[in-house]
């Protein structure tokens, strides 16, 4: 037997006594239903949304109550087994991919709304109920939950307070932190903490919006308190189209600067508007090199007139074309394909690896113009879709995962979304997380120094590193690892990357 297959062979039996122990731990703590650790039983967990990174659990914990989530997190700290809480899976950054020496602790049997107070606008909620779900509740009271992913018919509350999640209407309308009053849960010591306040405020440090957007890392979320808002009386929604994406990219900050705030702001590149009209026809104009999607609502007095403000700098910005949504089934079909834009890519590719960063509004066009030279440059198709009202990009890589030198490449030109995001005034990520997909260009954007900051309140939450380890903050030595990898691949090296 060679070197290899002895490490190999000693990695399986490690693994096996490590999982031995947990299941010897955690079998008292839960229904026999409720623990799993077969092959067959745990491979469904292996990924999230990411496909491209996958990892076998140990063993999978399905809890039924308050009480069982803690025994489970006060059990494997003491064993110092490391635990990925998981909602639905919908993510799309790996946040949930699991740690093949831990626990997957999937928050699915949290799904009940337990209360709707229409008085204080406010719903209290399970962190394992579907976003939907809170405003299809909530609508006999005239009420909804604003933030709303395209993903809201499946993913969960707790997982949009991971991720800070947003939506087609976030510009006006906020994003998961804005919309979220309360957030109970265990730290990974299995101790219950509150963050937040049903009051308008709450003394002391604002943990609350430490905690939204923290992926998981510091807390496992089991119920949250969120905003619930009026139903508009009437949405109508703008349909443009521009002969030339800078127009385009153009007319999203001259809206922005008219000082309109639209109650939704997308855009849609011409690969992208094929792509969902062959699929949900949506009406798109398929001459366009970009549409945009913007929404008004309120009053039926301030709809007309804000719809005629925003068709007035579109065409002042060079629309070819502008059609307003003239009933709610019009509007509906106009943002269907926005909606359906993911599951539309999965139909013209094998497999898509969408990337999220942040860019100023102004840059709209550059980083187009940017993508399409990269689409030579790594000999791969991207379709685009922005929340372009915030600057926040979701191009979609198209690949054959089954070809490795197809990965690779996706790998790199994602890598090169980013990077060149951050070098326009941008950030990394916008709604959908860092997880295991961002860890290398977190080294561009960050300092040694600022990653250690946020390992400090990593361990003030989570001493032993244990909760949701390996993501979202990149050591030391993997930034200097990274530097290293540009320069073997004869790139140039990043000047951010000299820190390390």
């Amino acid at each position: 037997m060679n070197a290899p297959t002895d490490s190999v062979e000693l990695e399986r039996l490690q693994r096996a006594e490590r999982q031995r122990a947990v299941v010897t731990s955690l079998a008292p703590l839960l229904p026999e239903h409720a623990l799993l650790y077969t092959p067959e039983d745990t491979v469904p967990y292996e990924c999230d949304g990411l496909t491209a990174y996958r990892e076998r659990p140990l063993l999978v914990a399905l809890p039924e109550t308050y009480e069982q989530v803690q025994a489970v997190l006060k059990a494997c700290h003491a064993l110092e087994v490391p635990v990925v809480a998981r909602g639905a899976g919908t993510g799309l950054s790996g946040g949930a991919m699991p740690h093949k020496m831990g626990v997957t602790l999937s928050l699915a049997k949290f799904n009940k709304i337990l209360k709707m107070d229409p008085v204080s606008r406010t719903a209290v909620v399970q962190g394992g109920v579907r976003n939907l779900a809170i405003s299809e509740a909530a609508a006999p009271l005239g009420l909804y939950y604003a933030p709303d992913p395209s993903s809201q018919i499946a993913c969960t509350i707790g997982g949009n307070v991971a991720e800070n999640s947003g939506g087609v209407h976030c510009l006006k309308y906020g994003l998961t932190v804005h919309n979220v009053v309360k957030v109970r849960g265990f730290t990974m010591e299995g101790e219950a903490v509150e963050f937040g306040s049903d009051a308008l405020d709450v003394p002391g440090y604002d943990l609350l919006a430490v905690l939204v957007g923290s992926e998981g890392m510091l807390a496992v979320v089991t119920e949250v308190t969120v905003k619930l808002i009026p139903k508009p009386l009437l949405a109508r929604c703008i349909m443009a189209s521009f002969d030339d994406i800078r127009k385009a990219g153009d007319a999203v900050a001259g809206v922005i600067a008219a000082g309109i705030i639209p109650a939704g702001l997308e855009m849609m590149d011409r690969p992208m508007t094929a792509a969902v009209e062959d699929f949900v026809h949506a009406g798109y104009d398929l001459t366009a090199e970009a549409i945009l999607l913007c929404e008004s609502d309120g009053t039926p007095e301030e709809v007309e007139e804000e719809i005629g403000r925003m068709s007035e700098v579109l065409r002042a910005c060079g629309a070819t074309a502008i059609a307003v949504s003239r009933d709610e089934a019009e509007r509906l079909r106009f943002w269907s394909g926005r909606k359906n834009a993911f599951p539309a890519s999965g139909r013209i590719s094998p497999d898509y690896m969408c990337m999220d960063s942040t860019i100023p509004r102004k840059r709209l066009a550059d980083i187009l113009l940017a993508i399409q030279q990269m689409e030579e440059k790594y000999q791969l198709r991207c379709a685009n879709v922005f929340h372009a009202g915030d600057g926040n990009l979701h191009p979609l890589i198209l690949f054959d995962a089954n070809d490795p030198d197809q990965l690779h490449r996706c790998e790199l030109f994602g890598a090169d979304i980013l990077e060149t995001s951050v070098a326009m005034g941008g950030t990394v990520t916008g709604e959908h997380g860092v997880g295991v997909e961002k860890l290398n260009s977190m080294c561009v954007q960050f300092s040694a120094d600022e990653n250690e900051q946020m390992f400090g309140v990593k361990r003030a939450f989570d001493a032993k590193g244990l909760l949701n380890p390996g993501k979202v903050i990149p050591t030391l030595n993997r930034c200097a690892e990274y530097g290293k990898m540009l320069v073997r691949g004869g790139q140039i090296k990043h000047p951010e990357l000299e820190r390390f």
